[in-house]
């Protein structure tokens, strides 16, 4: 496939000329965008030189055994020849390029220092150094004033990685991050106070489920009990309509995920439960990939003992009926009813008795699905055993560790990870440094309450904009003011609360979190991407433009309005009016560039399809714009 552009093709046929590999084409996913791909193994000739240069012009280091930087010296050079040729071929337009993360930065200098007419942005989605001091168990945020960062970068073997990423925050016309609380951590680390944030955002289309996702999370749901009932043969005493299934999943970062607080949190659940006597029952996954060599013969011998019990049921049950046709059949007036002694033949209960047999177990159900590789080792894994969540038939809460991802292949649980989201009651996500945080993200489009923190981008979002957010079923622990032991407390509190929830609570909940997905939309949080790009054009070709740079703002201007809690409880607002997008919640501020937001401010959440008898509106609560610091301090604090 070749460019249409006349000037992409020229690029890539003078770049072509000089042996590198490159390829135009369509991305084959919704709207299937136009692609390059640049082969930059055919480059690697040029690396020593390239290395050399990049030295030469910005003092950065290049290790020789780092494969990665190199990686992303090579690829960061080709952008940026690919970037100048184009500039020489495209005389009319003005050419935006948008970089995201430190592997794509290179090419941010050079067409700097080489005077490249290419407005440019740089997106953090996490500052590497921020990521590596906080899995090193240090008062991240407390002490984001007094890090010697060269020396920290340094005793991490990450020196010459973060300088590529702090020249690009430099060399960049407008720098942005996806959150507030990224934006503070880059002031800090990276020296350079972000231009704007932009918001991570979601195909809602691709997960909605309109008046069906109740129904869909029924039918996970019944899988999941599918799941349980062969993972907990022999202990399995706790019935379907009392038991949650909670889950948390992502990258194996133990403290950074807030792994350890959620395990913590759920001895003290378990604790609590016992203690009040509860009938209900906790399944709680950690859905995390970790080293394995296999799934463990008891996971597998488990879902074998459970379909031959379901294949033996259902072969008595069609005797039975086969055998109480018949007989009533031949019933008269006087005689006694079929008894089910006469129903049930010898041979039917010999094969019941052996599948029952089969059932019995000597040992506790497994922690983990799979064979670990140096399961002593395994944080999670010593942290079950520190706090002894041991599945023993009295806990209230079980734990089930699947160290892989899911998908619908999956022997054992056969889920992609969209349906099992679906399945669950609850996503918990106690992250300790998180820039965004999609995960808790798509339980709300899907309609599941989840439990984040202050210290993740997300969280901060959603107590931002939101009033209350817990009866939305977003659930925010404070992790930046509270200790350890009291933000555990509290996210055991939140989840016995929702232990202690009926059926028809958390069925009216899930409608009010699946109607906040249209805040996650990228229709709306999009809007803040085309701000930014007319702020670079405006800083490049501020003569193309009205008004001065005296008129602008600070750029993370306070929230004017939030979503009011629901009037009534457990139910749900009915009447909408006056919402607001993503643009009015911060980012880059209108006002600041002459930005204009007439065409997107006006929008609703979607009604609920049944009535009230009385329509509460959803009211704002307005609130006076706030300084830089202020907001700064408000969004790490929670406030």
């Amino acid at each position: 496939m070749e460019p249409t552009n006349l000037e992409i093709a020229a690029t890539m046929a003078s770049m072509r000329e000089r042996g590198i590999g490159i390829i135009y084409g369509r991305w084959l996913i919704e709207g299937a965008p136009r692609v390059l791909l640049i082969d930059t193994k055919t480059a690697y000739g040029y690396m020593d030189e390239w290395k050399t240069d990049l030295w030469n012009i910005s003092s950065i280091p290049s290790p020789p055994n780092d494969d990665e930087t190199n990686e992303t010296i090579v690829f960061g050079y080709l952008v940026a020849w690919f970037l100048g040729e184009f500039v020489c071929h495209e005389k009319n337009k003005a050419v935006i390029a948008h970089f995201h993360e430190w592997l794509a930065g290179v090419a941010l200098p050079l067409t700097r220092k080489r005077r490249i007419d290419v407005t440019t942005i740089f997106t953090t989605h996490a500052t590497l150094l921020g990521r590596y001091l906080c899995a090193g168990s240090v008062d991240f945020y407390n002490n984001l004033q007094l890090f010697d960062v060269d020396a920290e970068a340094g005793k991490r073997g990450i020196y010459h990685r973060y300088c590529i990423e702090r020249a690009a925050a430099h060399s960049c016309d407008v720098f942005t991050t996806v959150s507030h609380i990224t934006a503070f951590e880059s002031e800090h680390l990276l020296k350079r106070k972000p231009d704007g944030v932009l918001p991570n955002g979601l195909n809602v289309t691709k997960f909605s489920a309109v008046h069906e996702f109740q129904n869909l999370h029924q039918q996970a749901k019944e899988k999941i009990h599918d799941f349980v009932r062969g993972h907990f043969y022999g202990h399995y005493d706790f019935e379907p309509d009392n038991t949650l299934y909670v889950f948390t999943a992502g990258r194996y970062e133990f403290r950074n995920k807030g792994v350890d607080m959620f395990i913590e949190s759920l001895a003290r659940l378990n604790h609590r439960l016992k203690n009040a006597g509860s009938k209900m029952t906790v399944v709680a996954f950690i859905i995390m990939p970790a080293q394995t060599t296999s799934l463990t013969v008891e996971a597998l011998k488990g879902q074998a003992v459970l379909k031959s019990l379901r294949d033996t049921t259902a072969v008595i049950e069609q005797s039975i009926g086969r055998r109480l046709f018949e007989r009533s059949l031949k019933w008269h007036d006087g005689e006694p009813m079929p008894d089910e002694k006469e129903l049930i033949s010898s041979q039917d209960r010999v094969l019941l008795r052996r599948r029952l047999f089969a059932m019995k177990r000597s040992g506790l159900p497994p922690i983990v699905t799979h064979n670990m590789i140096n399961d002593h080792d395994d944080p999670i894994l010593n942290q079950i055993r520190r706090v002894q969540l041991f599945n023993h038939p009295s806990d209230r809460v079980k734990v089930v560790f699947h160290p892989e991802f899911l998908n619908s292949a999956n022997p054992v649980l056969p889920l992609d990870y969209d349906d099992f989201v679906r399945g669950c009651h609850m996503g918990i996500f106690a992250s300790y440094y998180e820039p965004w945080g999609y995960t808790p993200a798509e339980c709300t489009v899907m309609g599941v309450p989840s439990i984040t923190t202050n210290l993740s981008g997300f969280g901060c979002y959603m107590e931002e904009l939101i009033e209350n957010s817990s009866d939305y079923g977003i659930y925010i622990v404070d992790r930046r003011t509270k200790g350890v032991d009291d933000s555990v407390n509290q996210l055991t509190s939140h989840l016995f609360d929702f232990c202690g929830k009926s059926r028809r609570q958390r069925i009216n909940q899930r409608n009010r979190t699946e109607r906040l997905s249209d805040l996650l939309d990228w229709k709306r949080m999009g809007m803040e991407y085309v701000k930014a790009r007319q702020l670079a054009l405006r800083r490049v070709y501020a003569s193309s433009f009205t008004g001065t740079e005296e008129e602008e703002e600070d750029f993370i201007p306070g929230v004017e309005q939030k979503i009011s809690r629901p009037f009534s409880v457990p139910g749900s607002p009915r009447d909408r009016s006056g919402m607001m997008t993503p643009g009015d919640f911060a980012s880059l501020q209108e006002g600041r560039e002459g930005l204009s937001t007439e065409d997107y401010v006006a929008w609703k959440l979607p009604d609920e399809e049944d009535p009230d008898e009385y329509p509460f509106p959803l009211t704002l609560r307005t609130k006076q714009p706030a300084t830089d610091n202020a907001v700064m301090e408000a969004a790490l604090n929670g406030s």
